[in-house]
């Protein structure tokens, strides 16, 4: 059983750089995967291997400046959720594309998975699902808007056509780890919202925490890894990944007449051009002809 671990902080980093090649030499070393991006404003990504290997990994990290406090949630996976090690350099480390927006600065309330049912339910509060619209359509909390964004930076757009929808209201948001929210929330109280919380440790610590019998989350939770989702306790979903468009798809969706290994499902066959599936055709013929020679093909593969 390999250890999943996802991980994010804000931190000021000046020269992200210089960090890229430890982190990565590191990694391989002790059979870690996954993929870690650094920015200017901090380190965010997901890792998984050995239980030696992701002790390693967060002793480095929290070694690095600012990251003292590193927050981290794990789970478990019965094969490897990723093919490859990937440390990126990224202008943000969760992209918003808001210049002015800085967690570091202030955020919203924080709500402890164990208070958050209690918050959510008050008459007054708004709850947001700040989520990408392919997450939330197989996973979210009781009553929930969908703010159906494609992207995360659509956000502050839909916030500015919506926002009269919320007078008076107290606005609670949760994400899949929480550091969408770092960032949403900044940018809420940016905008004059008085009142804004969010979920400690986002979607997955509340699945961790808060006993089924009692959760108030319907469905599972999008993941950006090979499990592709899951559902309390950690468990492991039921879902697959359409390699032609990332979204998630059930095991009976594979028997719809739209489906094609890697090359469509149900949700994206006419969002693509025939010149697109013969790509995808020819890109699925190069991974069984890797899968053959017993290789890894490092096309296939979930970035956050």
């Amino acid at each position: 059983m390999l250890t999943v671990c996802a991980l994010y902080h804000f931190t000021r980093f000046p020269d992200p750089a210089a960090l890229r090649a430890p982190l990565q030499d590191l990694a391989l070393s002790h059979g870690v995967t996954g993929t870690l991006l650094l920015a200017h404003e901090g380190i965010n990504g997901t890792i998984a291997g050995p239980r030696a290997g992701i002790d390693a990994m967060l002793a480095h990290i929290r070694a690095l400046p600012g990251c003292a406090d590193l927050d981290w949630k794990e789970s478990t996976a019965s094969a490897p959720p990723f093919p490859r090690m990937k440390v990126k350099l990224k202008k943000e480390i969760v992209t918003m594309g808001q210049p002015d927006v800085d967690p570091l600065a202030r955020v919203g309330h924080y709500v402890d998975p164990t208070d958050w049912n209690d918050l959510i339910r008050a008459p007054d509060v708004a709850l947001i699902d700040t989520r990408n619209d392919y997450e939330v359509a197989i996973g979210t909390f009781d009553g929930a808007i969908d703010p159906e964004t494609s992207s995360f930076r659509d956000f502050p757009a839909w916030w500015e056509q919506n926002k009269d929808r919320f007078h008076n209201k107290r606005i609670a948001m949760f994400c899949t780890g929480g550091i969408r929210c770092e960032k949403s929330t900044n940018f809420l109280l940016g905008q004059g919202v008085q009142d804004v919380y969010h979920l400690k440790g986002g979607i997955l610590k509340y699945l961790e925490e808060v006993p089924q019998d009692d959760s108030s989350w319907q469905g599972e939770c999008f993941v950006f890894d090979g499990r592709v989702s899951v559902g309390h306790g950690l468990t492991e979903g039921p879902h697959l990944l359409c390699h032609a468009c990332r979204r998630p798809i059930l095991p009976e969706d594979c028997d719809r007449p739209e489906f094609e290994q890697g090359v469509s499902c149900h949700q994206c066959i006419s969002e693509t051009t025939e010149q697109d599936k013969g790509r995808f055709r020819e890109r699925e013929k190069q991974i069984a002809l890797a899968r053959a020679r017993g290789e890894t093909h490092m096309g296939r593969h979930l970035d956050p």
